[in-house]
């Protein structure tokens, strides 16, 4: 958010939590993005030496905690963004 924009959250409480759920979007979307790198790490690390059950269960634990956590994060996203986008063509 800009500037100007926290100013007009910090009166609206619609938009004060709309500012929350942007701010955790982009926690979930850290998280699911490092998960994501994670389990490209531990494939390549499997791939380069002996590939054993527990690297591919990590792997695969990663692929899906990431799937969990930035799925979610995505779709919010983008609805915070339209309501954003919504708010500014009604000149609000």
């Amino acid at each position: 958010m800009r500037g100007g924009d926290r100013a007009g959250a910090a009166s609206d409480p619609v938009r004060a939590q709309r500012a929350k759920v942007a701010r955790g979007v982009a926690a979930a979307s850290r998280v699911g993005y490092a998960l994501f790198g994670l389990a490209i790490v531990l494939f390549v690390v499997g791939f380069a030496t002996t590939f054993s059950g527990a690297i591919a269960s990590a792997t695969i634990a990663c692929l899906v905690a990431g799937c969990v956590v930035l799925a979610p994060a995505i779709i919010l996203g983008y609805a915070v963004k339209s309501a954003e986008r919504h708010d500014r063509e009604l000149g609000l």
